[in-house]
């Protein structure tokens, strides 16, 4: 008699099944991929479609110029603004007042003083996400807009719109139309996959022309031009002209990689897209909540300069200096302190001073990061959890005894702070010793040390008092550089310092 071999029947197989599905609800609520899926409902990517071109650079640009120009639309904005009221004429007092009289004053006082309501329009441009109505442009085109009218391109209608959500600091604003008819869609793609090089459309409405195509390649990315606190633009040949703001950069394979949002003042074939990466990671909470969280930690940083970097022991200027800690804040609740330097966070490499705001901020608060950072020539992981505040909170991008003799390989003189100077400074912390005079060309002058600026460390070391103070600057002034820890106003910097020889 032959055994039976046990093999998976129906139950075995329906009870693997069943755990299996279990096991992967379970996993996709641990990762939180919720807002990932509601992103994909909410916009267009290629995965859910075909694209709009080949990613094959045309010998023309017109099959696919026909596809793109209906997803981009005129956006008309009316802004009521206050003309300022005129100062009123003082009255006029003097040796003539019986000649003149009161007819002198009313004269002058009872002409029109303005403060009437002036209408003014401008014109943007902005592309359609989906079918709903949502379309995304340039905060600055909708600013103090009291009314908003988008025309489509192909029936030439205007449709009212209202703001759904907007973002000063990425300038980004989600608006949204009441469509009686289909609308094409936008497809969004990923511009982190940009080459510099890379061929691309821009299509707008210049100067209140109407639609516009546009061709040339990525120049360069990554670009910081001064325009808010998370500049990462994609610069572009392709031409850009006032008007063309909101309007898409698309690739060749029809996808939207950015928003046309700068241009540099007399400058030529030269204009800036923000990253549609950026874009995408507020689009849902502007859409949800109208305005934008974002994730900050509460430390001042700077940039780690050769200067820094040698007098921390380091080769290398890459990762950012962080020159304060918020006490309580996130920061100094993971046990960063100044002086350390940020290489990496949440798995993100921090090369540049620009790397960490742009990093903290697109990180969803309340998450727990691993941040690398330097100490003592020594790399340390550290776990912090994100906080919430305003953008201006997240990442702060860096003021009785007699005085000291000035001393004479620095240039600098100093004095204590009396519970009275910090009074007058507005400081409750009377550690260390203020700067009170700076000797015209000595190294500490061309390092830009200056009077008020308040002394807290030398190499590492704490002052607390002009004792602490001459026997550090003692100490110091036999190495090549002095690295010193300041207080100017409501910032915190390192300074380095070349003594002479």
């Amino acid at each position: 008699m032959r055994d039976k071999k046990k093999g998976f029947g129906f139950k075995t197989i329906f009870f693997v099944a069943f755990a299996s599905i279990l096991i992967g609800i379970a996993i996709t609520a641990r990762f939180d991929m919720t807002n990932y899926t509601t992103a994909q409902n909410f916009w267009r990517d290629p995965s859910s479609g075909s694209p709009n071109g080949t990613g094959i650079v045309p010998n023309n640009f017109v099959e696919i110029a026909k596809k793109l120009s209906p997803m981009v639309v005129n956006i008309s904005t009316t802004q009521v603004l206050k003309e300022r009221p005129m100062i009123p004429f003082p009255e006029f007092k003097g040796p003539f007042d019986e000649f003149f009289g009161d007819d002198f004053n009313k004269f002058f006082n009872e002409q029109p003083h303005g403060g009437k309501e002036l209408k003014r329009q401008s014109l943007g441009s902005g592309f359609i996400l989906n079918k709903e109505g949502y379309i995304l442009t340039n905060f600055h085109v909708i600013e103090n807009a009291t009314e908003i009218l988008v025309t489509l391109p192909d029936t030439k209608k205007e449709l009212k719109a209202k703001v759904i959500g907007q973002d000063q600091k990425l300038d980004i604003a989600l608006i949204k139309i009441k469509p009686d008819t289909d609308l094409p869609e936008a497809v969004i793609g990923d511009s982190d996959a940009l080459q510099i090089g890379e061929w691309v459309l821009a299509i707008g409405n210049p100067f209140g022309l109407g639609g516009s195509v546009t061709a040339g390649i990525v120049s360069q990315k990554g670009r910081v031009i001064g325009a808010g606190p998370y500049d990462n633009f994609i610069q572009t040949d392709a031409s850009i002209n006032p008007g063309n703001s909101g309007g898409p950069l698309f690739n060749m394979k029809g996808e939207v990689v950015g928003l046309n949002t700068a241009i540099i003042a007399g400058g030529q074939g030269i204009g800036f897209a923000t990253p549609i990466n950026m874009v995408k990671e507020v689009l849902v909470q502007l859409k949800d909540k109208g305005k934008v969280t974002r994730g900050w930690i509460g430390v001042s940083i700077q940039e780690l300069t050769p200067e820094l970097a040698k007098s921390f022991g380091l080769k290398e200027t890459k990762g950012v200096l962080i020159s304060s800690v918020n006490p309580g804040d996130p920061a100094d609740a993971a046990g960063i302190k100044a002086g350390d330097i940020i290489i990496s966070f949440d798995g993100k490499p921090i090369n540049e001073l620009s790397d960490l705001p742009r990093t903290v901020a697109s990180t969803t608060p309340g998450k727990t990061v691993d941040v690398k950072v330097l100490r003592d020539g020594k790399e340390k992981s550290v776990a912090l959890r994100i906080g919430t505040k305003t953008d201006e909170e997240a990442v702060e991008q860096v003021p009785a005894e007699k005085e000291t003799a000035p001393d004479q390989k620095l240039g600098i003189t100093v004095q204590p702070i009396t519970p009275d100077l910090a009074k007058r400074l507005g400081v409750t912390d009377t550690d260390g010793v203020i700067v009170t005079n700076i000797k015209p060309d000595s190294p500490a002058a061309t390092a830009g040390i200056r009077r008020g600026d308040v002394i807290k460390e030398i190499d590492r070391k704490p002052v607390k008092n002009v004792k602490d103070y001459s026997k550090a600057i003692t100490a110091a002034e036999k190495n090549d550089v002095v690295l010193f820890l300041i207080v100017r106003g409501n910032n915190t910097i390192y300074v380095v310092v070349k003594p002479k020889g």
